[in-house]
């Protein structure tokens, strides 16, 4: 089964629901990332609610624009990943310590419970789970400016 071949809905409960090429029916797949922070746009599976994989794709750009738009907007209702592009303040240099922030999704606040909750993906960039644990991205280190690069530092 090809990708191209398929046909994805949602139902009459907004379940999206996969036809594939021979008429099998899956309802409620769930999409699912591979690689949500490497690579989100590579490795998106459909899994069944027996938690069985019904359909693979190498990249979200091999579907069909009605199947992408149905699957990124499943997608983007349950993934909650604000990235941050600015550290404006924090209130101590010791855990745990509140972080003001500005993220893709607005200024916010974070609790670092402890510098274990900051994990290093990549040379460059960093993961950081809050005490409420929400996760934070930081895709880039060196995109952010020199005084939250400064403050980054110190817990590193």
């Amino acid at each position: 089964m090809t990708p191209a071949t398929i046909q994805l809905l949602r139902d009459a409960c907004g379940r999206l629901v996969l036809i594939t090429e021979n008429g099998e029916r899956h309802e409620g797949v769930t999409p699912v990332r591979a690689f949500p922070i490497a690579a989100p746009d590579e490795g998106i599976s459909l899994i069944s609610v027996e938690g069985h994989e019904v359909l693979w794709a190498d990249r979200i750009a091999d579907l069909p624009p009605v199947t992408r738009e149905l699957i990124e907007a499943e997608l983007a209702s349950r993934e909650f990943v604000p990235e941050i592009s600015c550290i404006r303040q924090v209130s101590s240099f010791a855990c745990p310590s509140t972080w003001e922030i500005t993220t893709d999704r607005g200024e916010t606040r974070l609790t670092l419970k402890g510098e274990e909750d900051i994990r290093r993906l990549t040379p460059t960039r960093l993961l950081i789970a809050d005490a409420h644990g929400i996760q934070y991205l930081i895709r880039d280190m060196q995109t952010l400016d020199r005084h939250s690069r400064k403050l980054l530092d110190r817990f590193l």
